[in-house]
């Protein structure tokens, strides 16, 4: 290769390689989601795990789901009626709050939080059981690991991720009510009238679809990256560093895709 040229194709080869190994990676985990969904059929159907991860899931993030939630609509209330108060329309503030709580800011920002929590959970312990034998283990035994570990834990995903929503859709409105009616004294009926107005049921259900999608996304990224695990104990920091930052990734990627198929279907 010239000279010249090198400095020009070195930087696009890399480019390459990383593109390729992305499309791969994507390639392998919409493998292993499609594995896991043949399995969701096949017996035994381990309704006790399933339980189990549902109580880790859902009521072992509703702490930090509900403390988001507070603090997610007090502070966009105030920054909104310092806005709408310059046009005159700080009975809006309700209305604008929870529709953007509902439909964007409840099911992103509980499946980040789920996503730091039981997302790294997944990884590091399906990773610690792959560098320990464990999974092979279970396969002598004729347990398949699918069924047994992969199947519970992105049902419980799927199942709590929506009722976490709903939690935190409550929670902000609280949070919203608080600061807009009992700190900043805005007229209690004109804000809870402009709610009812305006705030429609399929505005819930944008939150709610989003929520059971984020949270297949979440369980797929956690448990390929902890079942495909190497290189020891480093192998598993690894694989739950890449669940995070993959899994924050994917859900906002997969919240513009979801919103415009949503809004297109809204317009319908």
């Amino acid at each position: 290769m010239s000279p010249v040229l090198r400095p020009l194709v070195t930087p696009l080869t890399a480019a390459g390689n990383a593109a390729i190994a992305a499309i791969t990676e994507l390639g392998a985990m919409l493998m292993f989601f499609g594995r896991a969904c043949v399995a969701c059929g096949r017996r035994p159907y381990r309704v006790g795990l399933l339980l189990q991860q549902m109580e880790f899931v859902g009521f072992g993030s509703l702490f930090i789901v509900m403390l988001t939630g507070l603090f997610t609509g007090a502070v966009f209330t105030l920054q909104s009626v310092n806005a709408l108060e310059q046009v005159g329309m700080e009975s809006m503030v309700g209305s604008t709050v929870l529709i953007a709580v509902a439909r964007e800011l409840s099911p992103v920002l509980a499946s980040l939080m789920v996503t730091g929590r039981v997302g790294s959970a997944i990884a590091t312990e399906l990773g610690t059981m792959r560098v320990s034998e464990q999974i092979d283990a279970l396969e002598v035994m004729a347990v398949e690991p699918m069924n047994y570990l992969i199947v519970p834990r992105m049902l419980s995903c799927a199942l709590m991720l929506p009722c976490l929503v709903v939690v935190f859709d409550l929670v902000a409105s609280l949070g919203s009510y608080a600061v807009a009616v009992l700190w900043l004294h805005i007229d209690e009926g004109s804000f809870l009238a402009r709610i009812q107005w305006y705030l429609d049921p399929v505005d819930f259900y944008h939150g709610l679809i989003k929520g059971a999608a984020f949270g297949v996304v979440i369980a797929v990224v956690g448990c390929y990256k902890g079942f495909n695990a190497q290189g020891g104990a480093r192998g598993v920091g690894i694989a739950t560093t890449q669940t995070v930052v993959i899994g924050s990734v994917a859900i906002f990627v997969l919240d513009y895709v979801l919103t415009s198929l949503l809004l297109q279907t809204l317009a319908k």
